[in-house]
């Protein structure tokens, strides 16, 4: 055969072939990393300066939840909401809230909750009602109406009272699920979704309710929130009062142990600022005109506590910069949901190997509104730091019963000093790298004041099981020590990845 022709070789097919995938990972590469590294949209990364006030106008707040030692029965102490709906019934002219979860959704639990997400609701609805030029905005999570595959009821209902209800725009943050994320950015995010339901289990509901659709489960994947909790409205002299907390106004969450720290003043005017930023990238249109009155110059305050609003990374920006200061004979004591950084695990160690007391208390990680977890990732973590540190860093577990301890609070003391920071951050690399929207108060302000003897008590009371005769906050480190070392390196692989839940 004459060889001018013949086809052409198939190679040459295969080679275009290669190209063509080539440059589909090209494309995948550049969305994913500049995803990852993009600027954070105004009002995130927020450190604002530092505000003096007397200790008397922060107040320290808590839920507790244990069992009573002789019958078994839940014990619940709750202050956060009931502060939380004085604010509302204070507001004059604004309220601004940012609540994660609001929504009455229970998972697979079944047990009597406090009906949070109806109180809240009604309790902004009153107000509204009863000052009709009173402003509201209300920015949460689109979880809330399952990523459009469910609309809401609640938030409807809010909208329907002339609350303005902003479902956060979470494609604006960095992505900390970059492998997947890329994927949905580049084919999935486009696609509608159907709030007439479809046929996927819903992993927030019972068992046997309505399913959602393959689109909200798409969307759940990238792993990615508005994860912050707090509150801010005026009040009758003209000054701003605030509260930022661990708690969700969420029905399935109302028996979980929390904290918070209420305060008003100038701090509250930082908040207000970043909130606004975060609904107008949202969307939002409206306006509130919100200044907290300037203060006259004073002498320095009897028992001053120095306060700063902090977000995401500078989260772990503040936190990093207290315990690499702490010296032999200083404090690290944690208490929180998750830990799972890797910055904050090394640095924890460093801190014991130069002599500072190091203390954690920490949710075992086993229940999750009805289901069962495997411990991931503070049982490997908790190994981690017990061995690599020669048992100097000491854990307990918080003796949960089906709820959590959600609790946020790092304090570390320097000498006579006590830093504090407590909020909506658990200690991750989601939630203290610029991935979610996260919010804390940090606290600086003398170890031996009201304030600093009322926050060191609270953790000692839980450590040391402070109570009645049997009474059982926490337990040792033995009874959910886990030194299996498939479950370190699936933590270590989906911390680094972002292929999880934390």
């Amino acid at each position: 055969m004459d060889p001018e022709l013949q086809e052409e070789p198939v190679p040459r097919r295969r080679f275009q072939k290669r190209w063509l995938w080539w440059a589909f990972l090209a494309w995948w590469g550049l969305v994913a990393g500049w995803n990852v590294i993009k600027p954070m949209p105004p009002g995130a990364d927020v450190s604002s300066p530092l505000v003096t006030t007397e200790a008397s106008n922060v107040q320290f707040l808590y839920d507790l939840t244990t069992t009573e030692p002789t019958t078994g029965a839940d014990v619940r102490e709750q202050r956060i909401f009931d502060e939380v709906f004085a604010i509302i019934d204070g507001a004059q002219s604004f309220i601004i809230a940012d609540f994660f979860l609001l929504n009455d959704m229970m998972g697979a639990e079944s047990g009597v909750h406090r009906p949070l997400s109806r109180e809240l609701a009604d309790r902004l609805l009153a107000r509204k009602a009863a000052r009709p030029d009173l402003t509201v905005l209300l920015i949460t999570d689109p979880i809330n109406d399952i990523y459009g595959g469910m609309p809401s009821k609640l938030l409807n209902e809010l909208r329907a009272g002339g609350i303005d209800v902003v479902s956060t725009d979470l494609d604006k943050l960095r992505d900390s699920n970059p492998a997947y994320s890329a994927v949905w950015r580049m084919f999935l995010q486009w696609w509608g979704n159907a709030p007439d339901g479809g046929s996927m289990m819903n992993p927030f509901a019972p068992p046997g309710s309505a399913p959602i659709t393959l689109r909200s489960w798409l969307a759940l994947a990238n792993f990615k929130a508005n994860h912050r909790k707090l509150i801010v409205a005026d009040r009758a002299d003209g000054s701003l009062n605030g509260l930022v907390t661990s708690a969700n106004p969420h029905d399935g969450s109302s028996s979980h142990s929390n904290v918070a720290a209420r305060f008003n003043g100038e701090l509250a005017q930082h908040i207000v600022n970043s909130e606004m930023a975060v609904a107008r990238f949202s969307g939002w249109k409206g306006h509130i005109y919100a200044t907290s009155p300037s203060q006259p110059a004073t002498t320095q305050p009897a028992d001053p506590v120095q306060l700063q609003f902090l977000t995401e990374q500078s989260i772990r920006d503040h936190l990093l910069g207290a315990i690499d200061t702490t010296r032999n004979g200083d404090a690290v004591s944690i208490a929180t949901f998750y830990l799972s950084d890797r910055k904050i695990v090394k640095a924890l160690l460093r801190s014991a190997s130069r002599g500072v007391k190091v203390r954690l208390i920490l949710d075992p990680n086993r229940d999750a509104f009805g289901r069962q977890k495997d411990g991931v990732p503070n049982r490997p973590v908790a190994s981690e730091l017990v061995q690599r540190s020669d048992e100097k860093i000491e854990v307990r577990w918080y003796r949960t019963h089906g709820e959590q301890f959600h609790t946020k609070l790092a304090l570390v003391t320097h000498g006579d000093r006590l830093i504090a920071s407590l909020g909506s951050a658990n200690l991750t690399r989601r939630n203290i790298g610029n991935y979610n929207l996260e919010a804390n108060v940090a606290l600086e302000l003398s170890a031996k004041s009201s304030l600093g003897i009322e926050l060191v008590s609270y953790f000692d009371r839980l450590w040391n099981n402070d109570g009645p005769p049997g009474t059982n906050f926490t337990a040792a480190y033995g009874a959910w020590r886990d030194d299996d070392t498939g479950r370190y390196w699936r933590y270590r692989l989906m911390e680094a990845t972002g292929l999880s839940t934390f």
